[in-house]
């Protein structure tokens, strides 16, 4: 990527920025975006050496503070708690994201995008009454630059992927964000995209586990409810 030093440093703000649709003007799937930027969040982690695979569990590592310096604000939240947790699997963790209160990992990473001046935020009420956030992108052409990166980690020589890119699309493809892969380049470059896998490690298997599990959920909820 030729732009490094004009995009937003991690996984999980790269994703956001990618979850946001430019035609409805807003971030998409937020149903299952808190997944998602979980195992974004824990991918950061493992490419930095923060974290590390022991027995196919997450497990902390102690390193010097140049490791973890410029970690968005829930990655960074992240570390602290497998710090203080004992080793559970990729499944786990990524299964453990909050999906209210002020620790979501979408309100998170949101925060620390809007901090650094990456997007606005707008603070509305809907019909005057519920509390709505309207997000705006600061330069659009930041998008569009990571979009780019994701059609040459496709389409261009693998020897010259980027790992960050390559494990972006990983993610993106077991996270299932249309915005980024439509479920027809999902099918058709799936060759690819398993070659490009090994840069996120077993996160977004853990990912696609934890995104199914919701689904049944879900799909048992409706069952239920007739």
């Amino acid at each position: 990527m030729d732009l490094l030093t004009k995009l937003p440093a991690t996984l999980p703000e790269r994703l956001y920025l990618l979850a946001y649709d430019p035609r409805r003007g807003r971030v998409t799937q937020q149903s299952g975006l808190h997944l998602l930027l979980q195992a974004a969040a824990l991918t950061e982690l493992l490419r930095r050496g923060l974290v590390r695979e022991e027995g196919r569990t997450a497990v902390a590592r102690s390193r010097d503070a140049a490791a973890s310096a410029g970690l968005d604000p829930y990655s960074a939240q992240l570390l602290d708690r497998i710090r203080e947790k004992r080793p559970h699997s990729w499944n786990w963790w990524v299964g453990r994201a909050p999906s209210v209160g002020r620790d979501q990992p979408a309100r998170r990473v949101r925060e620390g995008l809007a901090e650094a001046g990456w997007i606005g935020l707008d603070q509305r009420r809907a019909a005057g009454v519920f509390p709505v956030t309207r997000v705006t992108l600061g330069d659009p052409e930041v998008r569009r630059t990571l979009a780019a990166s994701v059609t040459a980690a496709l389409k261009g020589p693998l020897s010259r992927v980027d790992p960050a890119d390559a494990a972006l699309v990983a993610l993106a493809a077991a996270g299932r964000l249309r915005t980024v892969l439509t479920p027809k380049q999902r099918k058709e470059y799936r060759g690819r995209i398993e070659k490009l896998g090994p840069a996120a490690g077993p996160v977004p298997k853990a990912l696609a586990t934890a995104l199914a599990w919701r689904m049944a959920g879900h799909a048992a909820e409706s069952a239920a409810l007739g």
